[in-house]
């Protein structure tokens, strides 16, 4: 294929990503609008709607002022003055990511890779921007410049993702640093430094993906233990089929956030859901919350044994931290000493720190007006915490976790033979 051709194919796999994230809220408000309004509305309230939720699933910020009916019929207080939704539906976000990187591959595996991804990207951004502009009204107006910019930096960052994965499989006409590890990005420093960088970011790495697994399945079992909590909220929402179809979509969007604020729990801090509402190890302490069946799955009042779930990450960086000292003794530019094993643990922590801030940042937010403005948890104390509890952890699995040298395995056996 020629460039044009390649660019243009590129553009169209980024208006089928947009599509498809656009259409999993229009499909159903589209059938909600035929089957129980009966075409009665302008369809395009439905279509604002949609792009509203996929531009907030980006994490784009949108102002609302509700008609005085709805803020009656509600009863929140602050609900009559404008107010801002700022929690991002984190489920759009990964799957805009994953697709992503599919396309990131794809233009790694081509003869213009730099191409390909730059019209993907750009034909990313002028969607997202042709959507911003037809999403505004009265009710919800999305912040315009994000909504042109975060959809395509998400989906940018997956590109970028698929690009450097795809590219030692791509044409050798693609630029050197793409086809070469990080760890020859970093030749300059010392070999066993660079050894020691690398075991920790990957420590760290692994750590939090050990983490947010352990947070979904808790999750998981969270919502079989309190399943009939959950259907009661269905009923009393009293939505019909479609309704509820598109409630549910809008909740499995919601998930990854639930994972997240579960590894805020397990951490030590929890989440806020309101000024006023807390849910931590310690206890559970809840004000009116919004009305989410998926919230019925929180744990109420205080739990006895609620402190042992701080174990979690302390035992997950321990656990990984003796990993990863195994293959670091079976490298040759290991370091060794207990020192460098100290500070390859604190380092372990320190990046796992960093990616869990990040995420408990992703996943918070204001969810209403008033008190539910402050929703999610607290990014710089989940960071910090994770930072102390993980670091303190591997630096102790560091030290441990040592194979014997060889050499001295044979000299000991060669003492107890003579012997």
């Amino acid at each position: 294929m020629n460039r044009i051709t390649t660019a243009l194919l590129a553009a169209l796999e980024a208006l089928i990503v947009v599509a498809i994230g656009v259409g999993i809220a229009l499909v159903p408000l589209t059938i909600l609008w035929g089957t129980h309004y009966g075409l009665s509305i302008d369809w395009f309230v439905f279509w604002r709607a949609a792009v509203d939720v996929w531009l907030l699933g980006n994490g784009v910020d949108l102002a609302v002022q509700l008609p005085v009916e709805v803020t009656t019929a509600l009863g929140l207080a602050g609900a009559e003055a404008p107010f801002s939704l700022t929690i991002a539906l984190l489920g759009f976000a990964v799957l805009a990511v994953l697709l992503g990187v599919r396309t990131g591959r794809r233009a790694a595996a081509t003869r213009y890779a730099f191409t390909a991804a730059g019209a993907a990207v750009a034909g990313y951004a002028l969607l997202a921007a042709l959507l911003t502009l037809t999403a505004g009204q009265t009710i919800v107006t999305p912040a315009p410049v994000q909504g042109i910019l975060l959809p395509t930096l998400v989906f940018a960052a997956g590109v970028l993702i698929g690009m450097t994965t795809g590219a030692r499989a791509a044409r050798p006409e693609l630029p050197a640093w793409l086809s070469r590890p990080v760890g020859d990005q970093l030749s300059r420093i010392p070999a066993e430094v660079r050894t020691q960088l690398t075991a920790a970011l990957r420590g760290g790495t692994a750590v939090t993906a050990a983490i947010l697994a352990l947070s979904g399945l808790a999750v998981f079992v969270a919502v079989l233990a309190n399943f009939a909590t959950v259907i009661g909220l269905y009923e009393t929402l009293q939505t019909d089929v479609m309704g509820g179809i598109a409630l549910t979509i809008g909740q499995l969007a919601f998930i990854p956030n639930l994972v997240i604020w579960a590894a805020s729990w397990f951490i030590g801090p929890g989440i806020v859901l309101g000024t006023g509402s807390t849910v931590s190890p310690l206890g559970t302490s809840l004000a009116t919350v919004p009305g989410l069946p998926l919230f019925g799955v929180l744990p109420q009042g205080t739990l006895e044994f609620g402190f042992l779930g701080l174990l979690v990450p302390v035992l997950v960086g321990f656990v990984l931290a003796v990993i990863v000292r195994q293959g670091l003794d079976r490298r040759p530019n290991a370091p060794h000493g207990p020192v460098p094993m100290l500070v390859t643990g604190v380092l372990i922590g320190i990046v796992a720190g960093i990616l869990l801030g990040l995420a408990a940042w992703a996943s918070t937010g204001a969810m209403g007006p008033g008190r539910l403005a402050d929703v999610g948890p607290n990014p710089l104390l989940v960071g910090s915490l994770a930072a102390l509890e993980v670091g303190v952890a591997a630096a102790l699995g560091m030290l441990v976790g040592g194979r014997r040298a060889p050499g001295s395995i044979d000299r000991a056996e060669e003492v107890s033979t003579k012997r």
